[in-house]
């Protein structure tokens, strides 16, 4: 009952402006930054590891800002399930897009690399409007709210979705075989399996190695893309150069240069990355855990 409460909540307010979603966010944030004990903690600790040359207060404020990022991801669901596809379309821009449609023009396979930040669900709305993905689906164990969500996921009927048990030689085939691109979401702690240790913000971080691992076995082109949210009440999309010499023979080297991409593009806009995982969970053996 309460998630058809929560779909009829995003439905109503998929009617109002953007910004007053966001001010709705702003509310809903403050709220969530005091009551959500663990989240707010596991922000702090990973905060204090990535930027200890910033004062508490400088760290607090980016952590406070971000329960508001976090929140109004999850109001523009509201939008992204049930606005019209022009009011999607015409929310966000592009900025550099040349770089992905010059990787087009070489007829080889591409692959979006698109890092965990708080605007990546509206941006990639109008991102499946234009190009057909390949992406990677976790399966919700509320049944209800499973099936609104891939129902999102499919609304362009321009998506194929792989599960997160599936194997890379599935990952592979499904990139060979469709003409689409693979939408890759690399930074999360999945644990030891698939992992190196690779620097992230100077710290030895379990890194899955999918990304060089599954360019070199497609030809793919890597193009990475950051979504952001603006102030003035829109959305951008931001394609950077492809990763040239990329893939390498040495994949340690490859996945430390993603995660370096990553790393610069936080600290233009560190309050939107997604803090409230335990990206450092999965230490190397003998290290004590960040967040015991």
């Amino acid at each position: 009952m309460l998630t058809r409460l929560g779909f009829l909540f995003l439905y109503l307010i998929h009617f109002l402006p953007i910004k007053v979603i966001w001010f709705m966010a702003e509310i809903f944030g403050f709220i969530a930054y005091h009551l959500a004990h663990r989240r707010r903690r596991i922000g702090t600790i990973n905060l204090a590891k990535c930027f200890p040359e910033k004062t508490e207060a400088e760290r607090k404020h980016i952590l406070k800002r971000h329960f508001f990022h976090m929140m109004a991801m999850i109001l523009e669901l509201s939008v992204g399930w049930y606005a019209s596809d022009k009011r999607l379309y015409k929310l966000t821009e592009y900025k550099n897009k040349h770089h992905y449609d010059d990787a087009v023009k070489t007829g080889r396979k591409i692959i979006i690399l698109y890092p965990h930040f708080c605007a990546m669900e509206t941006v990639i709305a109008k991102c499946n409007q234009d190009i057909g993905l390949i992406s990677i689906y976790s399966q919700q164990k509320n049944k209800i709210m499973d099936e609104r969500v891939l129902k999102g996921r499919h609304r362009y009927n321009n998506v194929f979705l792989l599960k997160r048990t599936d194997s890379l030689l599935t990952i592979i085939r499904a990139i060979k075989k469709k003409d689409m691109v693979f939408l890759y979401l690399p930074d999360q702690d999945l644990g030891e399996k698939d992992s190196v240790f690779v620097p992230f913000f100077g710290i030895p971080t379990a890194t899955v190695d999918g990304l060089s691992r599954i360019a070199k076995l497609t030809n793919a082109i890597v193009v990475p893309a950051v979504a952001e949210r603006l102030k003035n009440g829109r959305f951008r999309m931001t394609f950077y150069p492809p990763f040239e010499p990329f893939p390498t023979d040495d994949t340690i080297a490859d996945t430390a240069q993603m995660n370096a991409f990553i790393e610069e593009r936080i600290r233009e806009i560190p309050e939107q990355y997604y803090w409230l995982h335990k990206r450092f969970k999965t230490r190397p053996a003998g290290e004590p855990s960040f967040y015991d």
